[in-house]
């Protein structure tokens, strides 16, 4: 893989700092639960199959050094709340020993790569054979174990020799789309365009799918994702743009009803006052929801590693 957002070394965890990237690549070090907790918390890594990696490879590493696990789960499920992923990874090594969670945690690395290659292998064949599409925030190597969900389907196509174009929304106020969606694709050599996020109904009437992944489906369909994931959604309908929600089948909450019930995150109002040390904004209050909900009927298929999910099914 071009792109490798984490490497575990039995007492250690190296994750590719997403906050400084593309200027710089540098790798922040975890050794016990609590830093990989705050890692997630603070964006060092986000994507929610990534974090559900990061979070086994945190509990793995107070496992070894024999810390409280009950404390490390608790802090890791703290740290992003809406990714579903999170707790469902903590769950899987909840009833394993210690001496085993260092091994499961790399299992299910492994698994999330052949997962989501799987994945982009379903939403590939959904694509016509030259396609153009829409992006949203980031979904590649760095939000997952190392291929991606709605940009592994990109790679997928890329990687059939088929031209594949991508219009990549910058993804306020994080800017993933800008600094991280666009550049994996130049890091793979796919082709890719950057555009403000309000002018995708320019380019929607242009495009053959819009593909975005989630951080959390609920059992009827309902979608949270990305902050703008929604209006996308609708500009989509309005154009007869299909919609392709794209996740392992980890990500969707059976648990959970409908969207109504998803916990959505409000992150600091300073994210969107300015960046990287710039404050831009007037000084007035700020909402600042991490996420919206995409209702069922706005989604075109829901894409998996094991084909298209129905809202309903197992």
């Amino acid at each position: 893989m071009v792109v490798q957002p984490m490497v575990f070394h039995g007492d250690r965890l190296l994750l590719l700092d997403q906050r400084v990237l593309p200027g710089r690549v540098e790798w922040v070090e975890c050794r016990t639960a609590v830093q990989v907790a705050d890692a997630i918390r603070l964006m060092v890594v986000r994507g929610a199959p990534a974090i559900g990696i990061t979070a086994a490879y945190g509990l793995a590493l107070d496992a070894g050094r024999c810390a409280d696990l009950n404390e490390a789960r608790q802090a890791l499920l703290a740290s992003r709340p809406t990714a579903v992923n999170l707790r469902w990874a903590l769950d899987r090594l909840a009833v394993l020993p210690a001496d085993a969670l260092a091994d499961a945690a790399r299992a299910m690395h492994a698994d999330d790569l052949a997962i989501n290659q799987a994945m982009g292998a379903v939403g590939a064949a959904l694509l016509p054979p030259d396609p153009t599409v829409y992006h949203h925030c980031n979904t590649g190597a760095l939000a997952t174990g190392g291929w991606g969900t709605a940009l592994g389907v990109v790679r997928s196509v890329h990687a059939q020799g088929r031209r594949i174009r991508v219009w990549a929304g910058e993804t306020r106020p994080w800017l993933q789309g800008a600094r991280l969606t666009a550049w994996e694709c130049l890091q793979e050599g796919i082709e890719c365009t950057l555009l403000v996020d309000s002018a995708a109904a320019t380019v929607l009437p242009r495009c053959d799918a819009v593909l975005v992944g989630a951080d959390r489906v609920a059992a009827n369909g309902d979608t949270a994702n990305k902050i703008g994931t929604l209006q996308l959604a609708i500009l989509a309908r309005h154009f007869g743009v299909p919609f392709y929600v794209c996740v392992p089948r980890s990500t969707i909450d059976d648990a959970c009803a409908d969207g109504a019930h998803i916990p959505i995150e409000a992150r600091d109002p300073s994210e969107i006052r300015g960046y990287g040390g710039v404050t831009w904004a007037a000084d007035v209050p700020c909402w600042n929801p991490s996420f919206d909900v995409t209702p069922a009927s706005l989604v075109s298929g829901w894409v998996t590693e094991r084909g298209l999910w129905t809202p309903g099914s197992a």
